[in-house]
């Protein structure tokens, strides 16, 4: 009986093993080297196993026919194999890094980010508002960047030795061609944007892609939030003013409105300042961003509208009542964008920008009218095959129409402006041939209504991953841009000018540290020069000039080795000379400091449910003509310093006292000087120091949220 049994069981095994089909194989990546524990199986069944220290698998299935192999392990692609499976024996299967692992290589070089998911992170947006001094101006957040040059009676970003006019700012990848405020003379101006609308920043200094073009030094890249995350309504009651956000939201879309009032009066008559105010600065402002969720697709419509105002009489050296200054601007935007997303290959983008803005500026009882239209087309589209290969390209047509008109006293008026347009093509492909290998490379073809030719443009960027935190970024390339305004409103012969960018980067991240050493040369060709002191008709243009900017940007961020604490360090050296403009010969331009430093900190305080922020600034000082001495451009002031202090104060957890105070050591910082236009009897040229309008600032304001969830507050506005 026994015997019989055992024949029964023998029998049985004998069928069951006849009906199996052995799959082995060998796994590897692509050097070659055996992947231990990788999974291998087949679809729809139970049946796999994992690699050895060897690589090597087997196992055995009762699949027959044809049948899908997946292999797969972390950070590699995972490799689909379709076929017999009597065919799958002694397979070597070889597996591609996933390049889009975290872990993975970036490009990096001239490039600061900001946004939960960058992996190029230095300033998140709760950084960019709570930075004290910055007053929640991003523009002012990103000033304590390296690359960056202190123009305190400015406010405007200056990046590497260039004007502010070679940085241009773009919301969802559309240009905005009026980003500043109307401002006074020798006060900074501010950003027109609400820093809580956008969800993420990216500032570059150099080197940036193909895809954006007319800015010789640096663009200022802002995307809109696709979603946010719940209702709420947002009132704010200032020093300055008042303000009224709110945000809904429905099935597929949402909308987002921002008020406010801004009125100087009252806290110009509690803290005077250096100047007469007749009529102190007031403004309204408006913007809303509605959005739109399709099943492949988002279409955003932003609007954003000012007003703003003021009448000012400032003290002047060459005359005895001060200069009078009364502005009236208006300005207005609107932006739409449609992304498409047709498979995980292809997807398209199409945007389009209008900005119309109108000024009427008074000098004393001369007035000065500025009228500009301009429009902004877009269109691109992105390939990407596996996760190493991705192709960007597409075009774009700039419009502007600027024309302004200068009445003098005596009623003579002289009218003048330009009307441009400007056409460019581009092409851009990136391969991440490893996690440790990077490259991209851009080409741009423009045309210039204006001088009637085409111009080409190259980039090329390359990161190599250096150990598991570190990286080395190169980025080469040169860049156009049309003249400034101020030239070609008066002639629109000169041609763009251009510069040519090499950067070279380490970047270091490692357990909530991260280190950058940056070292860039730029040279500048077909810079615009004239020989008067201003721009004017009978003034003779050429692109003669010329010059270059050369240095090294350091910065460090630590958010975790002290508990509570979070601070960052940039310091930036800078050699530029430049010949342009009505320079005798090259020299260090008046907007550029040698050296600029910045220490910002932040800490929480739990027992003081606070966070106190300390930000200290230093410039070096910058180049001015001393008439009494000969020479151009043949001194400098004295260095800048200032220490700026927050303080956010939560009294409950919608609910937020804010105070800063700007300068708060009381720093007597000099902007310039100004000088007679005759000298006396003794030949010499009396002169008065430029001072900001005021050595401290103040502010105080009360936020309050209303929200069904009670957590939500504006700390991440302030």
């Amino acid at each position: 009986m026994k015997t019989y049994i055992l024949s029964i069981l023998l029998g049985s095994s004998f069928l069951f093993t006849y009906g199996q089909t052995k799959i082995s194989g060998r796994v590897v990546d692509e050097y070659q080297q055996a992947i231990p524990n990788a999974n291998i199986y087949l679809k729809e069944s139970y049946d796999g196993t994992a690699t050895n220290e060897k690589g090597e698998f087997d196992f055995t299935t009762s699949k027959v026919a044809e049948q899908t192999l997946l292999v797969s392990y972390l950070g590699y692609e995972t490799k689909t194999i379709v076929k017999d499976v009597a065919k799958m024996q002694h397979l070597k299967i070889q597996l591609k890094e996933n390049i889009n692992s975290l872990n993975a290589v970036v490009i990096s070089a001239g490039t600061f980010s900001s946004g939960e998911k960058s992996k190029t992170t230095t300033l998140k947006p709760l950084d960019i508002v709570t930075t004290a001094g910055s007053l929640a101006d991003p523009i002012a957040a990103f000033q304590t960047m390296p690359g960056t040059s202190t123009v305190a009676d400015d406010g405007r970003l200056f990046v590497r030795g260039g004007r502010a006019e070679e940085t241009q700012i773009f919301i969802d990848g559309i240009r905005v061609f009026t980003p500043y405020t109307a401002s006074v003379n020798n006060a900074p101006t501010r950003g027109r944007y609400s820093p809580f609308l956008f969800k993420g920043m990216t500032f570059s200094t150099g080197g940036y892609s193909a895809e954006y073009g007319q800015a010789l030094s640096g663009v200022l890249l802002m995307n809109t939030i696709d979603e946010p995350t719940n209702e709420r309504t947002d009132i704010s009651v200032m020093s300055l003013g008042v303000g009224v956000g709110n945000t809904q939201i429905w099935d597929k879309s949402s909308l987002t409105i921002n008020t406010s009032y801004i009125n100087l009066g009252p806290y110009i008559s509690l803290y005077p300042d250096r100047n007469q105010w007749n009529k102190p600065y007031q403004s309204f402002a408006g913007e809303s961003v509605y959005r739109r969720h399709f099943k492949k697709g988002l279409w955003k419509l932003y609007a954003a509208f000012d007003a703003a105002s003021f009448d000012i009489t400032q003290v002047d050296i060459n005359n005895f009542d001060g200069m009078n200054f009364k502005t009236d601007a208006k300005n207005g935007y609107l932006n739409t964008s449609y992304k498409h997303k047709f498979n995980k290959r292809w997807s398209t983008f199409y945007g389009l920008s209008y900005t119309l803005a109108h000024t009427e500026t008074f000098i004393n009882s001369d007035k000065l009218e500025n009228r500009q239209q301009a429009v902004h087309v877009k269109a691109k589209a992105n390939y990407k095959l596996g996760s190493f290969m991705g192709l960007n390209f597409g075009a774009e047509t700039f419009f502007q129409d600027i024309s302004e008109s200068y009445r003098e006293t005596s009623q003579n008026q002289f009218d003048y402006g330009f009307d441009n347009s400007l056409s460019s093509v581009y092409g851009e492909t990136q391969f991440q041939f490893s996690k440790n290998f990077a490259t991209r490379t851009g080409l741009r073809l423009s045309y210039n209504n204006l001088t009637e030719k085409l111009y080409f443009a190259r980039r090329l960027s390359l990161a190599y991953k250096v150990g598991k935190q570190g990286q080395l970024s190169l980025a080469v390339g040169n860049f156009h841009q049309n003249p400034a305004q101020e030239v070609l409103k008066f002639n629109g012969n000169v041609a763009p000018e251009e510069s040519k960018q090499y950067i070279f980067n380490y970047q270091l991240n490692k357990n909530g540290k991260i280190f950058r050493a940056e070292a860039y040369y730029k040279k500048y060709s077909d810079l615009v020069k004239y020989n008067t002191d201003l721009p004017e008709f009978d003034s003779d243009f050429n692109n003669h000039g010329k010059g270059y900017a050369k240095g090294v940007d350091l910065f460090w961020r630590d958010n975790k080795g002290i508990k509570n604490l979070d601070y960052w360090f940039s310091y930036s050296f800078l050699d530029t000379r430049r010949d342009f403009r009505n320079y005798p010969s090259s020299l260090q331009p008046n907007f550029a400091n040698k050296h600029n430093a910045s220490v910002v900190t932040k800490y929480w305080m739990d027992a003081w449910k606070s966070q106190i922020g300390l930000t200290y600034r230093f410039a070096s000082g910058r180049t001015y003509t001393d008439k009494n001495t000969t020479g151009f451009l043949n001194k400098k002031t004295k260095a800048y310093n200032s220490l700026n202090f927050n303080w956010a104060y939560l009294l409950s957890p919608q609910k937020i006292i804010f105070f800063s105070a700007t300068n708060v050591l009381g720093t007597k910082n000099v902007n310039g000087y100004q000088y007679a236009n005759t000298a006396d009897e003794h030949g010499f040229f009396e002169r008065q120091t430029i001072k900001p309008t005021a050595d401290r600032f103040f502010f105080v304001g009360f936020f309050w949220t209303l929200s069904k969830k009670q957590t939500d507050n504006q700390l991440d506005q302030l």
